[in-house]
């Protein structure tokens, strides 16, 4: 297909085996949204505004950096993205692929739009934490999943030969895991604002990689800029994200400049600080600061789940002003539908 633009749906197209065109995605949709499973109603609601009379789309952003909000977004703009994705992944029309993230957010939009616009043969099945539990001898050119899928995929994904997993990060454990499948696996670096991934990187590597027709820069902040007419509404995104730039085409994620501690004047990055323990404790846990009339700012350890014993020799590859001078368990924390943990929430 040569340009294809929004209103196209490529003829290699399928959905759970069956060809289907444009007329036929709307019969779908009304099937789905007066007789489909949970999952299967927002497919319907997506779909129905996808192949409508308007331009753009409206987006809730998953609020995991703010306060969540509605965006719009050229259709054009996702078909531009799709068609971004494809080139990076070398992927190509008849491709075997697997949909298990909800349809609410970018990322499970972006799936369906790859398939119709890249003529993709799309298995979609509900976006549980265990997607392909029930998939027996399926075999996938190409999927996506946030880090709690792909964890509880482990021996399923030998049969999966392209994984992107988003959402949230990919810890040392999970990494260390998925490092030793055949499936080429890569974490992306993305946001509704940039209409999912913008850049992935292998697991293993440090550098994400940016895809065709994207632009990087930081700011005086050193934060991440990202420059892409061909995707993004605003054309340019200015982010929160501490960055090292290697070169035009790649960076390193350092940390959020929004959760950066002052304690005694020292700048800590609780990202790195995270990196430093994340080997040595086998719960879910994050850095985090609360005001000292000392220190401006003195570190906290917040760890998932019930109070234990911790052996303070595990802080001895932390600086000085990195120990934490507390540690608060939390039953559980609050995380978006995506896996990612707020942490200001799970703070209140």
């Amino acid at each position: 297909m040569i340009n294809p633009t929004y209103e196209n749906v490529h003829n290699h197209f399928k959905l759970n085996g069956f060809h289907l065109d444009r007329d036929d995605l709307c019969r779908v949709a009304y099937s789905f949204i007066k007789e489909g499973e949970d999952f299967e109603k927002p497919v319907g609601d997506f779909l129905l505004d996808w192949f409508d009379s308007k331009s753009y789309i409206e987006m809730q952003t998953s609020g995991s950096t703010g306060t969540p909000k509605l965006v719009k977004v050229e259709k054009q703009a996702m078909v531009n993205s799709a068609i971004a994705t494809g080139d990076f992944f070398d992927l190509r029309s008849g491709n075997r692929a697997l949909q298990c993230l909800p349809v609410k957010y970018v990322a499970g939009k972006m799936m369906l739009i790859r398939a119709i616009i890249l003529g993709l043969d799309l298995d979609y099945v509900a976006p549980t934490s265990h997607p392909m539990m029930n998939l027996d001898d399926m075999n996938y050119d190409f999927a996506a999943m946030v880090p709690m899928q792909a964890q509880n995929s482990l021996k399923e994904l030998k049969s999966v030969k392209k994984l992107i997993v988003g959402g949230a990060r990919i810890n040392a454990s999970l990494e260390k895991e998925l490092m030793k499948l055949p499936t080429q696996i890569y974490e992306t670096y993305g946001m509704t604002e940039t209409i999912t991934h913008i850049a992935a990187k292998k697991v293993g590597e440090k550098a994400f990689t940016v895809l065709p027709n994207v632009i990087i820069s930081y700011d005086d902040r050193n934060c991440l800029v990202i420059h892409a007419p061909h995707i993004i509404a605003e054309e340019t995104v200015v982010t929160n994200d501490v960055v090292e730039l290697v070169n035009e085409n790649q960076f390193v994620f350092l940390g959020r400049i929004d959760t950066i501690i002052n304690s005694g004047g020292v700048k800590i990055m609780p990202e790195k600080v995270e990196q430093k323990l994340e080997t040595k404790i086998d719960k879910r846990f994050f850095i985090a600061s609360k005001d000292d009339a000392e220190l401006g700012e003195k570190v906290l350890l917040v760890i998932e789940g019930d109070s234990f014993e911790i052996d303070k020799t595990i802080f001895d590859s932390l600086d000085k002003y990195e120990r934490p001078k507390e540690i608060i368990f939390v039953s559980k924390f609050k995380e978006t539908e995506n896996g990612k943990v707020l942490r200001k929430e799970t703070l209140k």
